[in-house]
């Protein structure tokens, strides 16, 4: 599985709209930037990952961003 592949899937699971993110670390690995680990991660591997990366703190900056968005957006009504 290519890391483009595993990044594709991670983005189909949990990212409902466009992320700059991982956007950029595609990007990282297909200028050579970033390298496939010598053994992938497994389905588990991976979904336990991500929970531990989503029960972190939130940090204030995340929070100062998302703040910034919904004072951006402005009702179609």
């Amino acid at each position: 599985m290519t890391p483009t592949t595993i990044l594709e899937r991670i983005r189909h699971l949990f990212a409902s709209e466009p992320s700059e993110h991982l956007d950029c670390i595609n990007d990282a690995f297909l200028k050579g930037r970033l390298r496939e680990p010598a053994q992938p991660m497994s389905d588990q591997e991976l979904a336990r990952a991500i929970r531990e990366f989503r029960a972190r703190p939130v940090s204030d900056g995340t929070i100062a961003k998302l703040s910034r968005r919904f004072v951006e957006v402005r009702p179609d009504r």
